[in-house]
């Protein structure tokens, strides 16, 4: 069975000591392996100093702590429909989405929306984690090894979802080698 990776939202307080972060301060990220998905926690510099478990996180990074700020002008290829996009794919985890959600991490890793924090090996293959700058949001997505003939394809369907299409179509086979 396929794990849940839900997105999980930056804490606006230490999980240790309930205390609020301030814009600017630097903290640490930990996500855990349960029964049930991820579980993230935001610690402060301080509480990251004195923790005493002993149990090892899945992942964790090092961020600056950001108050979400809203932007005044909009982007000609709107921000918040390849974000929204991507927490929808994201949220379905539906094993032909793979490709589109990668491209999608990839176009907000290049916009600096996304920023890319750590990769693990898993079963499905190289997971790799993101962190939005902004909200703190943590994106788990799938390395899928994009060969290059199938780019085109992919960009392509990514184009047709952001025009507004509800449903992304499933993904189709790779062709079969030819002989000569």
């Amino acid at each position: 069975m396929q794990p849940q990776w839900h997105i999980q939202r930056r804490s606006n307080c230490c999980s240790a000591t309930n205390k609020p972060f301030a814009d600017g301060e630097i903290f640490h990220t930990q996500l855990f392996r349960e029964k049930s998905g991820l579980r993230r926690e935001d610690l402060s510099e301080e509480a990251w100093a004195s923790r005493t478990s002993e149990l090892l996180p899945f992942s964790y990074w090092k961020s600056k702590y950001e108050k979400s700020i809203s932007h005044a002008t909009p982007d000609p290829m709107a921000r918040e429909s390849v974000e929204d996009l991507l927490r929808r794919l994201t949220l379905d985890d539906e094993p032909h989405t793979l490709h589109v959600r990668y491209i999608l991490v990839l176009m907000l890793e290049r916009k600096r929306i996304l920023k890319p924090v750590d990769e693990k090996p898993s079963d499905e293959g190289r997971l790799l984690i993101y962190e939005h700058t902004k909200t703190g949001e943590a994106f788990l997505v799938i390395d899928p090894q994009l060969r290059l003939d199938q780019i085109e394809s992919i960009q392509t369907e990514v184009f047709d979802l952001l025009k507004g299409m509800t449903t992304p179509p499933a993904e189709a086979s790779p062709p079969s080698p030819t002989t000569a």
